[in-house]
């Protein structure tokens, strides 16, 4: 029995000898690697810090409000099958005049039982919780607090129904119905003008005049319970009193964004590591391939010095499994650090107090066993060859290829290819498969380009269609209650006031048979022009003195198109029903539409035309004073400025973009220069004694460069059309990905979108062609020559 300690050594001395092509193999491997640990862990990290955050806090199941429904009525609601717990609250509206800011800021009040919250129970921070008898102090979000310099102690003044507040803060809070906090009509989070104030219960009642009734209800139900048949039962309690239809967690703010970037994550945990294994088992193979060609007389030799097959076999599975061994530890000290990093930004973002880490080792396993997976996988097809190679056979020289004229060398002759295109063109066709394969590769590499950098043109298309064209006004000012149109005239009295637009927000639900939504008909006066409703090519469609308008979204939801017929519920003291007609599909990537006259839906309702908000354009020169009234307005529960909302939602998501960019960009040079420099080396090798041969005839230099990386070029200019379209799929998969009730991304793919993403390609391709290229410079004629063919 021949020992395996000569087979050890040539194994160390081969994986040296290739160095270069298993670094470049195993980079690729490691981002595999890596974003699956990045993906999984931040995922499990997440979902392990909301689940414990929730139980801790007793987050709710169900939530409900209504107009003002008496505290009697908590009995009833106890008695839903199904109901394991209640908590009603007292909320509110108010303007905030914060200490050295200009613009009002909004606040949502929230009561605070005396014996504490059982559900949603706010997390102190710093400071203390405001006495249960006390008339002026409150908490208010951590965030909120830090974003002011406001600490325990600090005064503001909160303005309600025209009735100026001034509060005290006693401590700063943090809350599980928060985790992502927005401003009334806000897109994003606005720490400094957007905060949460919990006030002792009783004091909050007399605020709002509340005392003995409330108008938010929360629920926690036991594990066997059905949430619809509560939400139905619950509707029904509450419909007397104005209720707006209860929903469960999946339709609460905060939570249903915290979903969506959950999703968003776990799309991205199954569709990229994927991608990066199969380049990786494909660049193995293309190596493998290459070293077992190239030692066809070594494994003959092997095998006639009585070596077995297995050992041989296992000889070559090692190289492939010592390259996958090195990307996967590359990948888990990255993908460590990356998910750290990445769930410590996740949780500040989202504004979780603490963060639960995942431990387990199952994730590194689990990515390790599918690394040396595809690495196994990928050299298996080179391993068979060379177990099946007869001793007599391999230690024969290969058949020489037999090359016969065909179309292709017409075609050549027609053209008057050089010889050395024409050498090019034949090397091409040698290994069809492995070109085609190279192709692909590089494609793959041109194809995450493009499927990433559709983000910067799709989110310049919402910008601008949200906040320039569909929203023209400079200021959204929402109303404490509903209002006549009287109020129309008090705002257009303030200083810089250019236009004033009314609008009516009206809650109800959507039917059309078995399909409801419960949304808000957004309804405003014929001929505004401040709001308007657009298509799909930015065109205004004029909502109709009957019917209704949906969103695309909305339209898709209920299953209805123009011309059909959807039954609108009406909620709150409104209690009626009626039918409209679909008038038209609008185009909205930010939330669910529904858009009526405001005159037609007054008809609908037999009364005469309410308010809920006013549209304001301004003379921009004059913004100060403007903002220094609306504090003395006391119709106004919150204002909207969109100039600060658009650069919140551009700062936010240039931001994102832009991490998104970086990592993008790593992975796609990373891919290409993997399979370009591999296959560059592999036709080194094969080609070293031909190309010696060229230069010995007088070839110079950059002709044998030409031969040698012409291939490489023209399957990197191959792969440009085709990393389009599979990036153009990749792209179209996640615009689907990112399809929800919350927000819409449109398919926005431009030629400089294309052109980029190719430039960055065959950089890249150039970078790893220049590194072979000093190899050849390196090349020992003599020496090549005197090997054997």
């Amino acid at each position: 029995m021949v020992s395996l300690h000569s087979l050890d050594r040539k194994l160390l001395r081969d994986l040296w000898r290739l160095r270069s092509q298993a670094l470049a193999i195993a980079l690729v491997l490691g981002c595999g690697v890596a974003i699956f640990l990045t993906g999984f862990g931040m995922l499990r990290a997440l979902e392990a810090t909301q689940r414990d955050y929730y139980a801790r806090q007793g987050f709710a199941d169900v939530f409900a409000s209504a107009s003002r429904a008496p505290l009697s009525l908590l009995d009833d609601v106890r008695e839903i099958d199904g109901v394991r717990a209640v908590q009603a609250r007292v909320t509110g509206w108010v303007i905030l005049d914060l200490p050295g800011r200009a613009a009002p800021a909004s606040g949502r009040v929230l009561s605070l039982p005396a014996g504490g919250a059982g559900l949603n129970a706010p997390l102190l921070v710093t400071g203390r919780l405001p006495d249960p008898d006390s008339e002026d102090e409150v908490a208010v979000t951590d965030r909120f607090a830090k974003a002011n310099g406001f600490g325990p102690g600090s005064r503001f003044a909160a303005i309600t129904d025209g009735t100026r507040i001034t509060m005290t803060i006693t401590g700063t809070l943090r809350s599980p119905e928060f985790i992502y906090a927005l401003p009334p009509g806000g897109l994003m989070p606005d720490d400094a003008g957007f905060g949460v104030i919990w006030m002792p219960e009783r004091a909050a009642a007399a605020t709002f005049d509340m005392t003995g009734a409330f108008n938010d209800l929360a629920l926690a139900l036991r594990r066997d319970a059905r949430p619809q048949a509560v939400i139905d039962q619950l509707d029904r309690l509450l419909d007397p009193w104005g209720g707006t239809g209860a929903h469960d967690r999946a339709d609460q703010v905060s939570h249903a964004f915290l979903q969506t970037e959950l999703d968003g994550l776990r799309g991205m945990t199954l569709v990229l590591p994927p991608v990066f294994f199969a380049i990786a088992g494909f660049l193995v193979n293309m190596v493998m391939g290459n070293i077992v060609a190239l030692e066809r007389s070594e494994i003959g030799l092997l095998k006639a010095l009585g070596y077995r097959n297995r050992e041989i076999g296992l000889h070559y599975l090692m190289m492939a499994a010592l390259v996958g061994t090195l990307g996967i530890v590359i990948g888990w000290v990255a993908g460590a650090w990356l998910t750290e990093g990445m769930a410590r930004l996740y949780a500040k973002f989202y504004d979780f107090p603490w963060l639960v880490r995942m431990e387990g080792w199952d994730q590194y396993a689990f990515s390790g066993l599918i690394g040396l997976a595809a690495a196994g996988i990928g050299a298996m097809r080179s391993v068979l060859a060379a177990v099946r190679l007869a001793p007599a056979v391999a230690m024969a020289p290969p058949v020489p290829p037999s090359f016969r004229h065909g179309p292709v060398d017409r075609l050549a002759s027609w053209a008057r290819l050089s010889q050395s295109e024409m050498m090019i063109l034949r090397g091409l066709m040698r290994w069809p498969v492995r070109a085609l394969s190279t192709s692909f590769g590089l494609a793959f590499g041109v194809a995450v380009l493009v499927a990433s950098g559709f983000f910067q043109g799709s989110m310049d298309k919402v910008i601008d269609s949200a906040f320039f064209k569909a929203n023209r006004q400079h200021a959204t000012l929402v109303l404490a209650s509903e209002a006549t149109l009287d109020v129309v005239h008090d705002v257009r009295a303030l200083p810089g006031v250019l236009r004033v637009e009314p609008q009516f927000d009206l809650p109800v639900t959507l039917r059309n048979g078995a399909r409801s939504k419960q949304v808000a008909i957004s309804a405003h006066p014929p001929g505004g022009d401040l709001v308007r409703v657009l298509d799909t090519d930015d065109r205004v469609i004029p909502v109709p003195a009957e019917g209704i308008v949906l969103s695309q979204r909305l339209a898709m939801h209920l299953g209805v198109g123009p011309g059909d017929l959807v039954q609108v519920d009406v909620t709150r003291t409104r209690r009626t029903s009626f039918s409209l007609s679909v008038a038209g599909i609008a185009t909205q990537y930010i939330g669910l539409g529904a858009y009526m006259q405001l005159d037609a839906l007054s008809a609908r309702l037999l009364a005469a035309p309410r308010i809920t908000a006013l549209n304001v354009a301004l003379d921009t020169d004059q913004l100060l004073a403007f903002q220094a009234r609306l504090k003395q307005l006391p119709a106004v529960a919150s204002v909207v400025m969109m100039t600060e909302v658009r650069d919140s939602f551009r700062q936010t998501l240039g931001e994102n973009l832009r991490i998104n960019m970086i990592v993008f960009l790593t992975i796609a040079v990373l891919i290409t220069i993997g399979v370009a420099y591999n296959n560059a080396r592999i036709q080194l090798s094969e080609r070293a004694r031909e190309l010696a041969s060229l230069r010995i005839l007088g070839f110079t230099r950059p002709e044998i460069s030409m031969i040698l990386l012409g291939e490489t070029a023209v399957l990197a200019l191959l792969a440009q059309p085709l990393g389009w379209a599979i990036g153009a799929g990749l792209a179209w998969l996640m615009v689907i990905g990112f399809d929800t009730d919350l927000f819409r991304v449109p398919l926005v793919l431009t030629p400089a979108g294309f052109a980029t993403a190719s430039l960055v390609s065959l950089a890249a391709t150039g970078a790893a062609a220049l590194l072979v290229r000093q190899r050849l410079d390196r090349l020992d004629l003599v020496s090549v020559l005197k090997t054997r063919e």
